[in-house]
């Protein structure tokens, strides 16, 4: 009765992966529970959150080739434009969300264009907007750059408004940090970097100052939800830019976070059921409204438990 927070399957957002094929869920080894899903399979798994009342899906594309450019994030008949409009037609009262960045459509893991070993990012902003206008067209209810270049938010904000899509508003990756607990993820979409890291622009897991500057400077350029990467390891910056900023403030419960409780859960470690349920109320006590996590089904079973 007295209870301060409340956790609610309409906090949480579910990650998929889609793939190329038919009827095929592959399983990924480090995230126990989680798949690479063809398209008719990812249908089944959104009607299956539906019904567990998870409001939101966030679509992340294993391409069938890939090249410098990522050409295949931007491509009218790509993997993840394919899977938005079979998911509209099949589960319209669902809001999906677009993961806007090139890492996974990259030959060389990276999330913009590379020249002479080091990230272009005037040369990546086109790019990223014109992914973000056509993942729009193909049915996304949300879009969210996670690349972490400077001025994307303002070149997806133009590019939404000239292609007509000014409703269509922008969660910003406002503070995502280069972060240790993205392996499991990189293994699930294949995205790790052929050389180097993403520390050039991602940020460092030691500043908060810095992710406040991040978060202001997205919301001027046009965001109109932003979000903290990872959550766990990060609940002061969740609660900090809460504090900060009147708007809703997103949290992404990271692969890594989620491998963790797996794995101890499945040595006898941990009583994992109640620990999902523990790690999702301290996100959410902490700020956010909303709950990016791959625990979003077991957990949305628990609270209709």
């Amino acid at each position: 009765m007295v209870r301060e927070t409340t956790l609610e399957p309409s906090d949480l957002v579910y990650p998929l992966f889609v793939m190329e094929g038919r009827a095929e869920r592959r399983p990924i080894a480090s995230m126990p529970g989680i798949f690479n899903l063809t398209v008719d399979a990812a249908i089944s798994e959104a009607k299956a959150a539906r019904a567990l009342g998870v409001p939101a899906l966030i679509l992340f594309g294993l391409p069938d080739r890939k090249d410098p450019e990522g050409t295949q994030a931007y491509a009218a008949d790509g993997i993840v434009q394919r899977a938005l409009r079979a998911l509209k037609d099949a589960v319209p009262e669902l809001q999906l969300i677009a993961d806007v960045c090139l890492c996974e459509y990259t030959d060389h893991g990276h999330c913009g264009v590379v020249a002479k070993g080091e990230v272009q990012n005037d040369a990546t902003l086109p790019l990223l907007a014109r992914m973000a206008v056509s993942c729009a067209q193909a049915g996304a209810d949300i879009i969210a750059p996670s690349d972490m270049m400077d001025g994307r938010v303002m070149a997806i904000r133009r590019a939404l408004q000239e292609a007509g899509h000014t409703d269509t508003p922008i969660l910003a990756y406002a503070a995502k940090y280069a972060s240790g607990f993205y392996g499991p993820f990189r293994e699930a979409a294949q995205s790790t970097p052929q050389f180097g890291d993403r520390r050039g622009y991602q940020m460092d897991p030691g500043n908060v100052r810095e992710a406040l500057k991040e978060v202001a400077l997205d919301l001027e350029e046009g965001a109109d939800m932003v979000m903290v990467k990872p959550a766990l390891a990060y609940l002061d910056v969740i609660a900090k830019v809460k504090e900060r900023f009147d708007v809703p403030v997103a949290a992404y419960n990271v692969s890594g976070e989620y491998a963790m409780l797996k794995a101890a859960a499945q040595a006898g470690w941990v009583d994992g059921d109640r620990l999902v349920l523990e790690i999702l109320t301290s996100i959410k006590r902490a700020g956010a409204d909303l709950i990016l996590t791959y625990h979003a089904l077991e957990a949305a079973r628990l609270l209709g438990a």
